[in-house]
């Protein structure tokens, strides 16, 4: 007699983060190894974003957890050997530092001087969005809208309403999944039908309403690999512009979890219209712990021994917390509401 998995439905929220997101990549991919766990719906901004369509990619047609995994890793591993071509490389002070930080690289706060002086214009020539041309060689999209087994929402954000748009798994293509990754002082707004938008992170980092609504599962996993803390103040023009976009990111993220916090104690008669259903039970694996001392900048190091490190972090983590709380999946939330609120608590 074959011993019957009893298996727990879940819905995961990423959260974007330059290439933090390895960490992410870590974390699903110890995820995507419990056979106990079932995916039902994916979300997220910008880096979250990119590695929630990967999985749906992966998964597609057949492919299923061991298929996600290969895309992930393949993603990953392809961006760190292209990185040894990009301009955006350390320089010899930077490798002297104990972390991967870039404060040195010219190039990097070329790039932030380049988007405080040209602003949110339209792609060009001189603007075209490097990311375009590398996500659409690397993500099947016809399999990512074939993915009927998982939901995916991505997010971007309207520049000229500055409200939040939520792009479902059947509309999905190249052009709005580097909107949701568009940071606006790196490159230029991203038409789509008409709007022009920037990184989803400032609106919802990762998107969480989808999931509550649309979601089955009774429990919601938010990933976060965007530090809320940091451990030392930046100190130049590059570091301070993405420290802004940092807090900026997080604001969004700390509002929608309380909000969330706090209707899941109101009872269902005395919510609004627009509320959820039912309560879900929420958890977080969170790299802020160790992300707070990278430094800023190495959000944009893409070499592969920093995104292994990040990798291998993010699975550390992820079986760290399946030990720690595993057991409390469909039966209760985990999610320390310190952390999240108070940095100083962590």
């Amino acid at each position: 007699m074959t011993e019957q998995i009893l298996t727990k439905t879940i819905s995961i929220a990423i959260q974007g983060g330059g290439t933090y997101g390895a960490f992410g990549w870590g974390v699903l991919d110890r995820l995507l190894q419990e056979d106990e766990l079932v995916i039902d719906a994916l979300s997220g901004s910008s880096a979250g974003a990119i590695n929630a369509v990967v999985v749906a990619d992966g998964y597609a047609r057949g492919g299923g957890r061991e298929g996600a995994r290969k895309a992930l890793d393949r993603f990953w591993r392809t961006l760190g050997s292209a990185a040894t071509l990009s301009p955006l490389q350390r320089t010899p002070l930077d490798r002297m530092a104990p972390t991967f930080t870039m404060e040195f690289s010219p190039f990097y706060h070329l790039l932030e001087m380049m988007g405080a002086l040209m602003g949110p214009v339209r792609e060009g020539p001189l603007t075209l969005n490097p990311l375009r041309n590398f996500l659409a060689s690397m993500i099947d999209f016809d399999r990512v809208r074939d993915c009927e087994e998982l939901q995916v929402f991505i997010a971007a954000t309207n520049v000229r309403t500055g409200t939040g748009k939520l792009f479902r798994r059947e509309e999905l293509d190249v052009q709005r999944l580097v909107a949701s990754a568009c940071l606006p002082t790196v490159f230029a707004a991203v038409e789509v039908e008409g709007e022009m938008y920037w990184d989803g992170s400032y609106v919802a980092n990762p998107p969480l309403a989808p999931l509550m609504r649309h979601s089955t599962a009774s429990d919601l996993v938010i990933i976060q690999n965007n530090p809320i803390a940091r451990s030392d103040m930046p100190t130049n023009i590059a570091d301070i512009a993405n420290r802004s976009n940092e807090i900026a990111f997080n604001i969004s993220f700390v509002r929608e979890v309380s909000a969330l916090q706090y209707l899941n104690g109101v009872p269902d008669e005395s919510r609004g219209a627009g509320a959820a259903a039912r309560n879900k039970h929420l958890h977080l694996i969170s790299g802020n712990e160790f992300l707070q001392d990278h430094g800023i900048s190495a959000k944009m190091n893409a070499e592969m021994p920093f995104l292994q490190m990040l990798h291998d972090q993010g699975v550390s983590t992820a079986d760290r917390w399946l030990k720690e709380h595993g057991a409390s999946l469909g039966v209760r939330s985990t999610l320390d509401p310190m952390p999240v609120f108070f940095s100083d608590a962590l």
